[in-house]
């Protein structure tokens, strides 16, 4: 008892009393806020997931089906993740005008808000590839060296040394890359998107992944110090530009000495 009187005469009492209430009370907002939090991050996923069901039917299951199921003129969605479907409609290629040997990039009938609703619809479906975070398409000090070569090896025979595209069999073609944001690019790679094979992050690291779409972005906004860059089409349009300049300079020359002769 006398410790206890003696304790409440004591002057730092009421500043320690104060302070473990700050303190319990601070714990007790941090737990309720963190569950608000949580709770309303779960809402937010199933109005999406909603949200991008009710889209799927009206946009997409005249082709996938009710339930992504697939039909005749259009394969099945469950298990491409989240990361196909941002892809293929963030680039317009989906949903397609007509059927045809291949879908062609164009401008996105659908906001950011609802490819997220209906990316996350489908993914609700089965496991897949996620879309690539902010970090992951982050290509500050990747190696430019390592992108250069990775993409000579595992890109360039189909989209061309500088990313312009290219012809593949059967009216087919691999596009050009000068439009592709670096999350389509990694989209792309993950997902192996009509024509592509798929470059999984266990075959192609995600470092790797990185480095490619930083040379991308170096070939799309770099200069060219050896002048014009024709296109980027590779040495047959050089070589014909060549020719037919000289050719016509060799006409010019032909006709001037016919003139002077004269």
């Amino acid at each position: 008892m006398r410790f206890t009187a003696a304790l409440r005469r004591n002057r730092l009492a009421a500043p320690l009393v104060m302070v473990a209430a700050l303190v319990a009370t601070g714990a007790a907002y941090a737990a309720i806020d963190s569950s608000t939090s949580a709770v309303q991050a779960a809402v937010t996923t199933e109005t999406s997931v909603t949200q991008g069901k009710m889209l799927f039917a009206e946009g997409c299951s005249s082709c996938h089906g009710l339930n992504a199921e697939g039909t005749t003129d259009g394969p099945s969605l469950i298990g491409v993740g989240a990361a196909a479907v941002d892809f293929q409609v963030s680039s317009g290629r989906m949903p397609m005008a007509t059927q045809g040997i291949q879908a062609p990039r164009k401008e996105s009938i659908y906001s950011e808000e609802e490819i997220a609703a209906l990316a996350a619809w489908v993914a609700s479906l089965a496991p897949g590839p996620a879309i690539p975070t902010d970090e992951d398409i982050n290509t500050a000090g990747a190696n430019l060296a390592e992108g250069g070569e990775a993409f000579r090896v595992n890109c360039a025979q189909c989209h061309n040394f500088a990313g312009q595209g290219g012809a593949l069999t059967g009216g087919k073609y691999a596009p050009n890359l000068n439009k592709a944001t670096a999350r389509q690019i990694y989209e792309a790679m993950l997902t192996g998107p009509q024509n592509m094979p798929i470059f999984s992050d266990e075959t192609l690291p995600k470092e790797q992944k990185r480095a490619i779409i930083a040379y991308i972005e170096e070939m799309r906004n770099g200069a060219n110090p050896g002048g014009l860059d024709l296109g980027k089409y590779g040495p047959v349009t050089e070589g014909l530009f060549a020719w037919t300049a000289g050719f016509l300079l060799l006409i010019v020359a032909a006709v001037w000495i016919g003139v002077k002769a004269k």
